[in-house]
């Protein structure tokens, strides 16, 4: 029973992961505290770790069809990766149950967040402009000075509550890229697994770096059913609108919020 559970919250995770670019490690630890009765902080690096090869596989699938943007998600990921390790250090020093308080509350902000964003005028949205990052009118990102260092102070952001709540991060990078580069959600998902990877390696080592250990027997198996999570949202991701994936995106984080806070406080 064990393993099957472990088999199918990971594809719920590749699902998740697939479908949104985010979401993966926001299903992840809930599913491995919960589900398989692993410790907060074993789970937060269990999650990193899965959460990374799995959106490896993603990763290829979305550059072969050019849904990645390589400059911009490599700049936001080196930042990420400097900032994970000060999250993880930070992470050690907090309490678990106010670790999982305040994941639930970074949830609940972020599903505001896409909820509201995907309620914005589509011309609006889709042409989003930022005082200090610009597109062309061909897509191509400005990269200016103050736009480069703009990106590697919200990267460094993302590493870090990578690293504090074990979230590979693309349930902050998607709606990130989309608010602070203009980049259009579906390019937004692709770049976010780029994102993930890079970042996810390098919390992973930090945590052992830090003498923490995780279970890579677990961690094979969420692999093992992200893998099938990935293959089912590429055939659903092309029935859905970008919009509506961001509801549900939204609604998903708010009931897994709330379950969160009332098993921690309860």
């Amino acid at each position: 029973m064990f393993y099957s559970l472990s088999v199918l919250f990971g594809s719920f995770v590749g699902f998740a992961l697939g479908l949104t670019g985010g979401g993966g490690s926001i299903l992840a630890v809930p599913l491995l505290i919960y589900g398989l009765s692993i410790s907060p902080r074993e789970a937060f690096g269990i999650s990193l770790a899965a959460v990374g090869a799995t959106a490896l596989i993603g990763l290829a699938q979305r550059i072969r069809v050019g849904e990645v943007e390589l400059g911009t998600g490599v700049l936001f990921a080196l930042a990420g990766m400097a900032g994970a390790p000060i999250g993880i250090w930070l992470a050690g020093k907090t309490p678990e149950t106010i670790l999982l308080i305040l994941f639930a509350i970074l949830m609940l902000f972020i599903a505001w967040k896409m909820w509201r964003d995907s309620s914005k005028d589509i011309k609006n949205k889709t042409e989003l402009e930022t005082s200090t990052c610009q597109r062309e009118e061909s897509g191509k990102l400005k990269l200016t000075s103050r736009c480069a260092l703009l990106l590697i102070l919200v990267g460094m952001g993302t590493g870090f509550l990578s690293g504090m709540f074990g979230v590979g991060g693309g349930v902050v990078i998607v709606p990130a890229l989309v608010m602070f580069s203009g980049m259009p959600i579906h390019r937004a998902v692709g770049t976010s697994l780029l994102v993930i990877v890079l970042i996810s390696i390098s919390g992973v080592l930090s945590f052992f770096v830090a003498g923490r250990g995780i279970s890579l027997e677990v961690t094979g198996l969420f692999v093992l059913g992200g893998i099938l999570g990935l293959v089912l949202s590429n055939v659903v991701s092309k029935r859905t609108s970008s919009f509506m994936l961001q509801k549900l995106f939204a609604v998903g984080i708010v009931i897994i919020a709330i379950f969160i806070v009332g098993k921690t406080l309860v």
